[in-house]
């Protein structure tokens, strides 16, 4: 019989992240791990890194130091260090930290079992951080008996090719590799058999995906017509990318949700051309206008970073007016973090921006955009929004869920419509959610229902 072991998982930085740390679990699973919430009673830690962000990595390294004296107590845990830092990092993280047992790239999630056991073995510490160029694998997720989750991410690609100035991401995940169309439809179509309402496509940059003839666009299509998915997102696009094709992908109807995320960093060209982000902020506003023209009651996000070297204060007026202009429904905003290896640590050391100015001007920028997007919030209220239930809210005894905006929406109803699609009226905006209330008489609708009731 198979001794049951418990595993620590914890978690950094994106959705990304959040996906590899399911696979994680994925591949343990087979050996006897169980999750387990408490690092000390672990048999395994694993820290599923970020590099993108510096304040992530800093963590990430106090996190660590912090299990020093658990292990010299107890002679456990195997400490295994995965992700982006473990690919940045390799074997310097095992100088850094004598006790980690086990460095391991994304790319080289399955081979953790094998290591784990030759750990066991008595082997020394190991670092394995190799990218799989040549066969590219993409580890499906299998779900567990009982999850009522109904939302699922699956991967369509990894690596980035598109080399902005700022990012390390095609220095821990190397160039772009595209998962096969038949593997994703498989993926998506046993996902929905076994209860998911909602996938979101992953990529670095998840719109340059292409196998064959098949586009990114021509992909979404396909999925948003297998029967039973209800609600179809990807994410992260790259402005280069937002086709036509791919916005009239939205215009359809069907499972596309009516929601776009489409990072822009800065409103300034001129730092747009440092950045390397290969558009201009013409281009870019015209790709918000016809998204907007053309998908009916859409919600546009993005992402900005400020402080970036070199950007004057014109330059971030700049990106106070694009705001503006765009009317975005909301932005994740970040200071500038130097990150190792990136053409921008190369810049003329004068053109760093101090940290003081770069935490004011993102404090400046979170401001106007929260008071852009609060009409867009406001006129939900009285609405009835259909929205898919994930569970219960963090921070309330109540239920949360998501429009097909992506807007939270929190409301008290029973726990039986976790999973579910429900109609909610809108009954508050508050800053970053909405409060929704359900009537007690109304009956868990299907998807098809609710559109039924809107008509």
């Amino acid at each position: 019989m198979r001794t049951t072991r418990r595993v620590y998982l914890e978690t950094f930085g994106c959705q990304m992240n959040v996906h590899d740390s399911e696979r994680i679990l994925e591949v343990l699973r087979p050996e006897g791990f169980e999750p387990t919430a408490d690092p000390g009673a672990a048999d395994l830690v694993v820290f599923n890194s970020c590099t993108v962000r510096e304040k992530a990595e800093q963590k990430l390294r106090s996190d660590i130091g912090r299990l020093r004296r658990v292990k010299e107590d107890r002679g456990l845990p195997v400490i295994a260090v995965g992700g982006c830092v473990a690919t940045q990092e390799g074997k310097n993280l095992l100088r850094d930290f004598p006790f980690v047992d086990i460095v391991f790239g994304p790319d080289n999630i399955p081979a953790l079992p094998g290591l784990l056991r030759r750990i066991d073995e008595g082997f020394p510490p190991t670092a394995a951080t190799e990218f799989d160029l040549a066969a590219p694998h993409f580890l499906p997720i299998r779900r567990e008996p009982g999850d009522r989750n109904p939302t699922a991410f699956v991967t369509t690609m990894k690596g980035c090719d598109e080399r902005c100035t700022f990012c390390i991401v095609p220095l821990v995940r190397g160039p772009e590799r595209y998962r096969p169309v038949a593997e994703v439809l498989s993926e998506v179509r046993r996902l929905v058999d076994e209860g998911v309402r909602e996938v979101t496509l992953l990529g670095q940059t998840v719109n340059s995906f292409r196998d064959g003839d098949v586009d990114f666009a021509a992909l979404v299509r396909m999925l948003a017509g297998i029967d039973g998915l209800s609600r179809l997102r990807y994410t992260s696009p790259h402005p280069r990318h937002m086709t036509d094709a791919l916005i009239d992908a939205h215009s359809a109807g069907g499972a596309l949700c009516e929601h776009v995320h489409l990072p822009v960093q800065s409103g300034s060209d001129r730092i747009l051309r440092r950045m390397k982000r290969r558009y201009v902020r013409t281009t870019y506003v015209e790709r918000i206008a016809r998204i907007r023209d053309w998908v009916t009651d859409v919600a546009i996000t993005t992402d900005f970073i400020v402080g970036f070297p070199g950007e004057t204060d014109a330059d971030f007026e700049d990106t106070l007016s694009l705001v503006e202009e765009c009317r975005f429904d909301g932005a994740f905003t970040f200071a500038y973090s130097p990150r190792p290896g990136t053409p921008a640590t190369r810049f003329p050391e004068g053109d760093e921006v101090p940290e003081d100015e770069r935490l004011r001007r993102l404090r400046i920028l979170q401001e106007t955009v929260d008071r852009v997007a609060t009409p867009a919030r406001a006129a939900r209220v009285g609405r009835v929004e259909e929205v898919l239930v994930e569970g219960p809210s963090r921070t309330r005894r109540e239920l949360t869920g998501r429009t097909r905006q992506n807007r939270i929406v929190n409301f008290e109803a029973p726990s039986a419509l976790v999973g579910t699609l429900v109609p909610v009226t809108i009954a508050s905006a508050r800053a970053h959610s909405l409060e929704g209330r359900w009537p007690s008489h109304a009956a868990p609708p299907t998807s098809g229902t609710m559109r039924a009731l809107e008509a």
